[in-house]
Parts: C-alpha cells; structure tokens; sequence
C-alpha cells in the first residue's frame, strides 16, 4: 500500500505542475492581451464617454502602473513568498478590470485603468519566477515555446478579439472577459500550486520603491509625451527628465544602504545578468517598434486590411514561436545557451535591415520573408534572456530577477516606440511637404499615422505622397533599430556559458551558480 501512494503520488506531481503552468500562462495572456483588446475598442470608449483629449491617458495608466510596480511585486515574492504576491496581483488586476467595465466617465476609467495595471505588474513577473521556482534551469526550455505561442497568440488576436467583443457585446466587455479566465487562474493556482512560505525579518524598503517608481514614472512619462503632447525640448520634458535623473541617482545611492533593498544591486555584479538586462532592453525596443510600424506599413502602402492587423504580423510571430521552440529543446536537450544570444542578435540585425529596404514596390511575401528574419532572431532572445537571467542569480533574488529583467524590457519598449516613432514622425512629414506641398503638410499637421478612412478621402496625389512618406519612415525607423541592435550582438558576445540546473558538474563562480531548485509542487 505505501509503494501504491508513493506512485500515485510521483504520477500526481506532473500533472499539478501541468495545471499550473496552464493557470500561468493564462495569467500571462490575461497581461498580455488587455491593451491589444483595449486598444481596438478606444473609438466606441470615447464615443460613449467623451473626454478624447484624455484619450491617451487611458493607456498610459495602465503603462506607468505596470512599470513602476513590476520590481515591487518581485521583491514582495521573493521576501513574503510567491504564491501570495501572484494570487493578490491577480486578485487586483481582476477588480481593477470589472471596475473599469463599469466606469462612467473618462476620469474614473483612468483611474481603474491604472488599478488594473498595477495588478498586471505581478502576472508577468509571478509567472516567470514561480516557473524558476518549479521548473530546474535546464528543464525551462521545454516551455520557451509555450511562452511564445502566449504572447504571438496576444498579439495576433488581441486586435481581432478586440474588435468582435466591441461589435458584438459592446465595449464593457473588454474588460469583463478578464473576469473569468481570471478567476480560473486564480482557482488552479489557489488550489494546486504549494510553495514554501516567507516570513521576512526586515519591511520592505519602502523609500527605495518610493524613489524607483518616481524614476520609472518620469521615464515612461518622457518616452510617452516627448514629440506627441510636448516637445522634447521643452520645459515640461526637461522638468521629467531631472526629476527621473535626480530618482534613479537616489535610488541607486540608498539601495547600497536599505537593509532589504528592492532591487539589490549585487545581482549586477553578475556578468551575465547585466548582460542579460541590456539584451532584453534592446529586445523591447525593436519588438514594439516593428509591432508598432509594420501594421502600419502594410496598411498604408500595400493596402491591406486593418481589420485584419493581427494577422500581418503572423510571419515575425510565426518564426518566433517556432525559432523559441527549437532553442527551447535544444537548451534542455544539451544544456548550453551561449550560441543563441549571438545568432539571434545577428538575426534580429539583419531583419531589421531588411525591412528597411521595403519601398513602394515591395510585395507582401518579400516583406513576410523579411519580418520572419526579424522573427526567428527575437525567437532565440525573448526567452533565453530570462532563462540565463534566473539562472545567474540564487534562488532567494529569483523574484528581483525576474521582475528587472521585465522591467528592462518594458522600459525598452517604451524607448523604442517614442524613439523610432519621433524618426518616423519626422520623415513623414518632411517627405508630404516635399511631395506634396503645402497640402501634404497639413495632411500630416495632426498626427503622422493616418487611419484607412483618412487615407481613402486623400486626394489621388496626396496619397501617393503618404504612401511614399511611410516607406521613407519606416525605412528610418528600421535602420534606427538594427544600429541599435548592434548593442545587442556586441552583448551577446560576452555571455559566459554557465551550466544550467542538469546539465553537467556545476561551477563555484560566486553568483553565476545556478541556485538549486527545491520541492516546489
């Protein structure tokens, strides 16, 4: 009778895991898809609610909410214990939606849009820490390819979905749909997940938050109203740009002295992990801006569908999902990684060129093959960052690890999307001026990114002008990334090839040992 439990209960062990990486990812999609939904419904929000010129804030909540409270969560888990700060981030990002749904007015959404994002602040960084936690380093291949179909599944339905809950059930709904896929997560996780519980000896370093979150403000803040609401040269922009310099500065000063920092900057020291940080930093700045401009491309100049956004991008993702699953087996298989930051810089370089040499003239299937290069190079970089990002650090800073390699990543993003979008901005109206007069620049006066419907009333000479000034923009902004992609390659050349959990005798390196992974299901 005992060897009968000892198996039933070796045979049960998987399968809890199993569930609980089902909960996990989709508590990832939950963060992942929520802006692509919100996004697509913003025009009937605005037409219910009014309030168009705090349109922009609606997003940019949720944006600064999730950022500044990203390392926050991860230090909560790491001193008070996962299951508990993902469970609460969950429970806030779930009422922060169903107020949403039932706001009234722009201010009130707003408002809970920000609720809802501090929530989403603990999803992405409980489930890559409460993975390091289950899954040995070298084991955690085998799911790179399930974290990259989430996040290519968000991207290509997040528009589509988006579109047919508004249509069909009305805007609320955007947010309500949040309710129950959340509350499936939150049942498994509750029920199935078990994790040593944290009794911290020290408070959390509350003035080291305080000053982080300022820091992080003022840069998304920066990134977010530089060349849109204010001009980068103003005093507004300079204002956020001292006080950000002047947080980050005190931050990084009383993080030396902080009993219990929140973000302990030992783990630095680690070659490979801040090694790590700026690969992923370079990672979110070219992924958003090819999410953000290929669209757009592809709309404006190759006239297809903006219904059907999502799906042009279903080469990049394609290639990812499938690029991550090979890397993800190989890893496991083998144990060694060093190879894949390298060829994936090199990858994401040369797709990025490529897509600046699209013109006019360039047909859907050379700039599909262009994009899936950029895509199998983000393919061997989204996953292997935070795999060798946990694997540098031990066991007690998985949680600070995690949440600074997503923060990185966000905050890549968020200069990405203003950096390349003020290129694109710029040449976009320099060409309308210069091919289309005096009417091209008032064409382009109000925002550089026309919708289809603004396209088709342009004049037939103004919109062969546009389409050029897109090409021409969009060529900037690629070649903008793959330079900056360059600081990615240069990274990846000297990532250290440290054995994973499994893979061969370990090294006593100090940090760069992988920390063992106790019971954890």
């Amino acid at each position: 009778m005992a060897d009968a439990g000892i198996k039933d209960k070796a045979e049960k062990k998987p399968q809890n895991v199993r569930v609980v990486l089902l909960a996990l990812m989709i508590a990832m999609m939950l963060a992942m898809l929520d802006n692509m939904i919100v996004g697509t419904a913003m025009p009937t929000i605005v037409g219910e609610l009014g309030g168009l010129e705090h349109l922009s804030w609606v997003v940019t909540s949720y944006t600064l909410a999730t950022a500044a409270s990203t390392p926050i969560w991860g230090k909560l888990g790491d001193m008070y214990g996962r299951k508990g700060a993902f469970l609460t981030s969950i429970a806030i990002f779930l009422a922060g939606s169903a107020l949403s749904g039932m706001a009234q007015d722009m201010g009130q959404l707003i408002g809970f849009r920000a609720v809802q994002g501090l929530g989403a602040g603990g999803l992405m960084v409980g489930v890559m820490a409460i993975i390091g936690d289950l899954v040995p380093p070298r084991e955690r291949g085998k799911y790179q390819g399930l974290i990259a179909g989430v996040m290519a599944l968000a991207m290509i339905g997040g528009p589509l979905v988006g579109g047919t809950i508004t249509d069909h059930w009305g805007w609320r709904w955007a947010f309500y749909i949040n309710l129950p896929l959340g509350a499936v997560a939150l049942a498994a996780v509750g029920a199935v997940l078990h994790l040593p519980r944290k009794s911290a000896k020290t408070r959390i370093d509350y003035l080291g938050a305080g000053l982080l979150t300022i820091g992080i403000t003022a840069i998304v803040l920066v990134t977010t109203w530089g060349g849109t609401e204010y001009a980068w040269t103003s005093a507004r922009i300079m204002e956020l740009i001292g006080i950000g310099v002047a947080a980050l500065v005190g931050f990084l000063f009383w993080e030396t002295k902080a009993a219990e920092p929140v973000m302990p900057l030992h783990i630095f020291r680690s070659r490979n992990f801040s090694l790590m940080s700026v690969i992923g930093f370079i990672t979110g700045f070219v992924m958003f801006g090819a999410v953000l401009f290929l669209p757009l491309y592809q709309q404006s100049v190759q006239g297809a569908s903006a219904t059907n956004s999502g799906l042009l991008l279903l080469p990049m993702l394609g290639a990812m999902l499938v690029v991550s699953m090979i890397a993800g087996r190989i890893t496991t298989n083998t144990g060694r990684y060093r190879l894949f930051p390298i060829a994936g810089s090199a990858l994401m370089i040369a797709g990025l060129y490529l897509l600046s040499l699209m013109d006019t003239d360039t047909s859907r299937l050379t700039s599909g093959l262009y994009m899936a290069v950029l895509g199998a190079g983000m393919g061997f970089l989204m996953q292997i960052t935070m795999l060798v990002a946990q694997n540098s650090v031990e066991l007690k800073d998985m949680g600070v690890a995690s949440s600074s390699t997503t923060l990185f990543r966000t905050l890549g993003s968020s200069f990405g999307v203003a950096i390349m979008g003020a290129l694109f901005n710029h040449r976009v109206q320099d060409v309308m001026t210069e091919r289309a007069g005096a009417l091209g620049s008032q064409v382009t006066q109000q925002s550089a990114q026309l919708d289809a419907a603004s396209l088709a009333k342009l004049p037939e000479a103004a919109r062969d002008a546009y389409q050029h000034a897109v090409s021409s923009g969009t060529h900037g902004a690629f070649l903008l990334g793959a330079i900056v992609a360059v600081v990615a390659l240069a990274a990846s050349v000297f990532v250290k090839e440290v054995p994973l959990k499994g893979a061969g005798p370990q090294k006593t390196e100090g940090a760069e040992t992988p920390a063992p992974v106790g019971e954890a299901v």
